[in-house]
């Protein structure tokens, strides 16, 4: 029986292979972040020059060493930082600096030092404006700095905290710039509607200096969550609340007395004595390695309610008291639920 031959018709290569569709297949395969295919000719591996060669250094850099990985970010933040080659927001929020230096430096304090455990991320939504509304002690405000990282680095959509802070901290000489850098800004309605407005996820600690500040016997009792300016905000900006209830934070400097009268000659809302400071000195400032639970509720809508209601102030007054009744009520839950403050 003859070979059988295959006779090429109308300028075909092969069975079902037009010309048109050689030339595509001998596209590069990238395709660029707007979707839109590369048009250069593939040179080998299926990608163009230019792509096959970012290729590579990607491959060289998953395959790398850890410290050379390190290195090179290093030395690519630095690279960013001379050139002047990173965003800052009109707050002076800096997501660059923040990431690779302000969240690092706390990195070792949450994983290792606090332990800290975090629940309920998924209340928290991926994209668009939203309040987190959280209690507040520790004497110093780490609670706030734990709740950030906490976010970035366990949510999906790995989101910046933007923290609204109280006035002392925008007068102080060397937190304010960080603050500003780090994402907060000052904890006022206009400031706080317009990140809300805008699509970001902002922090509340209500009980301001009033929880951080508290003796150690009122541990994880809730103060007064001030007059609801926190929900006019959300109220106006249409997002939803989100409580958050941190465990941990109360031990790490047990408060029991406050020097009012050195409080007052320095500015401060007060200056705490603890077991360990000022009686050993330096040594004192050491927080104590507490085990640490962040837990984030069920969000609380306002997007219903109407732009009008913030002007309510019976349903803010109730809206208010329903957010510090969830944290305080999940307190109590988590407290139960420990084994033991430091395991």
């Amino acid at each position: 029986m003859p070979e059988a031959r295959v006779i090429q018709i109308d300028g075909r290569d092969g069975p079902g292979t037009s010309p048109r569709r050689a030339r595509r297949a001998a596209r590069c395969s990238a395709v660029a972040g707007d979707g839109e295919r590369c048009r250069e000719k593939a040179v080998a591996e299926g990608l163009c020059g230019e792509h096959l060669a970012q290729h590579e250094r990607s491959l060289a850099t998953a395959t790398a060493p850890e410290w050379e990985q390190k290195l090179a970010g290093a030395l690519a933040f630095v690279r960013r930082r001379v050139t002047g080659d990173y965003p800052i927001d009109d707050f002076g929020f800096d997501p660059d600096l923040t990431e690779h230096v302000l969240l690092a430096a706390m990195r070792p304090l949450y994983e290792k030092y606090f332990r800290v455990e975090v629940r309920g991320l998924d209340n928290i939504p991926s994209t668009g404006g939203a309040l987190v509304v959280a209690n507040h002690s520790g004497t110093v405000p780490i609670d706030a700095m734990m709740t950030q990282l906490a976010i970035y680095d366990h949510h999906p959509a790995h989101r910046h905290l933007r923290m609204l802070g109280a006035d002392l901290v925008f007068k102080s000489p060397l937190i304010a710039p960080l603050a500003r850098k780090g994402g907060s800004t000052l904890a006022c309605n206009e400031d706080a509607e317009r990140l809300m407005s805008g699509g970001e996820l902002a922090g509340v600690w209500p009980e301001g200096f009033k929880g951080i500040g508290k003796p150690f016997s009122e541990r994880y009792k809730l103060q007064r969550f001030g007059r609801g300016g926190f929900v006019s905000a959300a109220l106006r900006s249409g997002v939803p609340i989100i409580p958050c209830s941190i465990v941990g934070a109360e031990e790490i400097y047990p408060v029991i007395g406050n020097v009012k009268i050195l409080a007052r000659l320095l500015g401060f809302p007060y200056v705490p004595v603890t077991p360990f400071f000022p009686l050993l000195g330096p040594l004192g400032l050491l927080p104590l390695p507490s085990k640490w639970i962040i837990e984030f509720g069920e969000p609380i809508a306002t997007d219903e309610l109407g732009s009008g209601a913030a002007d309510d102030p019976m349903l803010v007054f109730n809206l208010t008291d329903q957010v510090r009744e969830v944290i305080q009520q999940t307190l109590y839950k988590l407290l139960l639920a420990r084994r033991s403050v430091f395991f």
